[in-house]
């Protein structure tokens, strides 16, 4: 478990800008003591310093995973965002997108938002900008990428595609073998 480089760093707060804004500094300053991100697989874990410090007794070779996951990158040193980091982005989100009861269960099996499953969305959000998808009751389900500006989303056909599906809560089981 290593600290990101620079070059990894801004590739990551890159990837979470479009989603929490200038809000990223409030995951690392917080209240409750002072958090960071580690690499260790080409994962990115977040992780509160008191307890990084108290797994340096762990070999590297035997520690599995360490903290929250909050994606990892790829081959081509692309970061991709994982479910596990709704919890934390969820309330820092700048765009919020709320799907209809009936539009939930097909978003949580991996589909897009549509402009019939649309139940609101923020004020001003541009065209992919990306989103945080929740319940009509406020619960997070995942986020995506808006496909359509809120004022395009007015007048576009039932049928259009709204938000692009990145990531869902349904995929705590659907890849549930690889989301350590």
């Amino acid at each position: 478990m290593r600290p990101l480089t620079d070059e990894e760093t801004r590739t990551m707060f890159e990837e979470l800008s479009k989603y929490i804004g200038e809000n990223i500094k409030l995951l690392v300053d917080r209240p409750d003591g002072t958090y960071c991100f580690r690499l260790h697989n080409d994962r990115v874990y977040y992780v509160s310093e008191k307890i990084l410090k108290l797994a340096t007794n762990i070999a590297r070779d035997k520690l599995v995973s360490l903290g929250t996951c909050f994606g990892k990158f790829t081959r081509t040193q692309k970061f991709r965002l994982h479910i596990t980091a709704l919890d934390y982005l969820a309330p820092y989100a700048k765009y919020k997108v709320w799907v209809k009861p009936g539009a939930e269960q097909s978003f949580l099996y991996g589909n897009h938002v549509l402009k019939s499953g649309l139940g609101r969305i923020t004020e001003n959000t541009s065209q992919y900008q990306g989103v945080i998808v929740y319940s009509m009751a406020d619960v997070p389900l995942g986020f995506g990428v808006a496909a359509k500006s809120t004022q395009e989303c007015r007048k576009l056909d039932p049928m259009v595609i709204v938000v692009f599906h990145q990531a869902d809560v349904g995929e705590y089981i659907r890849h549930e073998d690889t989301l350590t």
